[in-house]
């Protein structure tokens, strides 16, 4: 698959180089896929997912305002992220038949917007809980922007 977005990579899924922060938000989103199942609206799994943070202790953020900046000017417009976790890592929910380009392109941007670099894009709305991992690389050179996959 050609890479559409050369800053970003796909996060290593392996055990010896996990990211126990995405982890840890992966296992709590399985947690209420897996009691509620899919069908309800995206503010049923926000909800559900707020209180699983809280059982696990996992540092969050409600509905974060992200700030959006051009030329070097904050702009009045803002993005808003359903969470961010651990005060660095962009958790986008969505209850969707499927997931698209389109909301991968808001999660880029909500990424480009707070100048952090990784995001968890997931969706409730599916029989089986699909989560995509995504890494702003702020190094261009990077060879592993070579190639752009999402993992769920």
């Amino acid at each position: 698959m050609k890479n559409i977005y050369p800053q970003m990579t796909q996060m290593n899924a392996d055990k010896d180089n996990r990211d126990e922060q995405t982890f840890a938000v992966i296992g709590a989103a399985m947690a209420v896929h897996s009691e509620l199942g899919h069908g309800f609206l995206e503010p049923v799994y926000q909800e559900a997912l707020a209180w699983e943070f809280q059982q696990r202790g996992i540092a969050f953020e409600r509905e974060a305002t992200l700030p959006v900046h051009y030329r070097n000017v904050t702009l009045t417009a803002i993005y808003r992220a359903d969470f961010v976790c651990f005060g660095e890592l962009i958790v986008e929910l969505k209850a969707l038949s499927g997931l698209s380009g389109i909301e991968e392109s808001q999660v880029i941007n909500y990424l480009k917007a707070a100048k952090l670099q990784r995001a968890l894009l997931i969706n409730f709305g599916t029989p089986r809980l699909e989560y995509k991992r995504l890494v702003f690389n702020l190094r261009s050179s990077a060879s592993s922007a070579d190639k752009f996959q999402f993992h769920g």
